[in-house]
């Protein structure tokens, strides 16, 4: 298995984050990381296509709003919200409120 790419916290920019967070199926997956902490990407792929889901997860990764690590053949995701806090004060506050 290849290992998986993640910005370091300096690389993370705001223009990625909010691209990332700017797609309703890339929210909804912030959005339970948020309330049930981590999680595999089946739990959180809502029944949609794996392919679709593999995109959404390399988004959110490559933008450094979650951390994916393998845990056997599953992938678990952790969103970085100490990072994007520091780096950015209320963006997460704000943007999961609605």
């Amino acid at each position: 298995m290849r290992a998986l790419k993640h910005p370091g916290t300096k690389e993370i920019e705001l223009t990625r984050v909010l691209y990332a967070l700017s797609d309703p199926v890339r929210l909804d997956v912030v959005r339970q990381l948020d309330r049930g902490g981590e999680a595999t990407c089946a739990a959180l792929d809502g029944g949609r296509p794996k392919s679709t889901m593999s995109h959404h997860f390399r988004v959110l990764r490559e933008a450094g709003v979650v951390r994916t690590r393998t845990d056997g053949p599953s992938h678990v995701n952790e969103l970085r919200r100490g990072e994007l806090e520091k780096l950015f004060p209320g963006l997460l506050k704000a943007v999961l409120k609605g």
